[in-house]
């Protein structure tokens, strides 16, 4: 069983990071729900606390400064335009880390979602080069952000991770595997993350295109850690 941590969410105040937060501090982790504005943040932990009680009750408010010193891991939950900038930003808390990318650059065009990747070829090895001490691994691409704020239901998604360090690996599939349903998949090194990102343009088209709310699943794998 994964020990408790101390979890930093930075842009805990997003729909992606606020639902991610609850989950998080629902499964008994100390979670500082982070944002550029203290108030913000204050207002949301006690949004979140008055709908969950003491479901959430591991979790705190405070700036992004304050989350990215959380101790064990970080996960940056900005929308994807402000994720590198704000890896950048706090690249000296985030040092040794691991920090969670979690982001897709995305653009609507017409009926679909087009992928926009940097110069780096994915946000997450953007945000590596942002902060080249943090120990940067992808997860949660592809679980909506409605999701993760359901705490009544389970999640129903595979989880890909990608990263360069092995043991940063390890601690996000550990983590993934404690949500009811999630299913963590070692997807190897951060030059795969591209994959990743782009692949949520093209399922997030298909939900348009079809009004649904597919997620991802991998069949013909038995177990995501074996």
């Amino acid at each position: 069983m994964l020990r408790r941590m101390e979890i930093g969410v930075l842009g805990a105040t997003g729909p992606a990071g606020r639902g991610l937060a609850a989950r998080l501090a629902s499964l008994g982790h100390e979670v500082v729900a982070g944002s550029r504005d203290a108030n913000r943040s204050a207002e949301a932990v006690a949004e979140m606390s008055e709908r969950w009680g003491s479901r959430v009750a591991t979790l705190t408010s405070g700036t992004n400064a304050d989350a990215a010193e959380a101790r064990d891991l970080v996960v940056v939950a900005t929308v994807w335009d402000a994720a590198v900038e704000t890896t950048h930003e706090h690249a000296a808390l985030l040092d040794g880390k691991v920090v969670i990318a979690m982001a897709n650059g995305l653009e609507r065009v017409g009926k679909e979602f087009h992928p926009v990747l940097p110069a780096e070829g994915s946000l997450a090895a953007a945000m590596q080069v942002a902060a080249p001490g943090a120990r940067v691994v992808t997860a949660f691409q592809h679980v909506p952000a409605a999701a993760f704020a359901a705490l009544d239901d389970p999640l129903e998604s595979d989880v890909i991770v990608c990263g360069d360090d092995e043991g940063a690996r390890g601690t996000v599939l550990d983590l993934v595997d404690e949500m009811v349903n999630l299913r963590g998949f070692d997807g190897g090194s951060l030059a795969n993350a591209v994959g990743i990102e782009t692949f949520a343009a093209l399922l997030l088209s298909i939900n348009v295109r079809y009004k649904g709310k597919g997620t991802l699943r991998l069949l013909g794998v038995e177990n995501g850690r074996a």
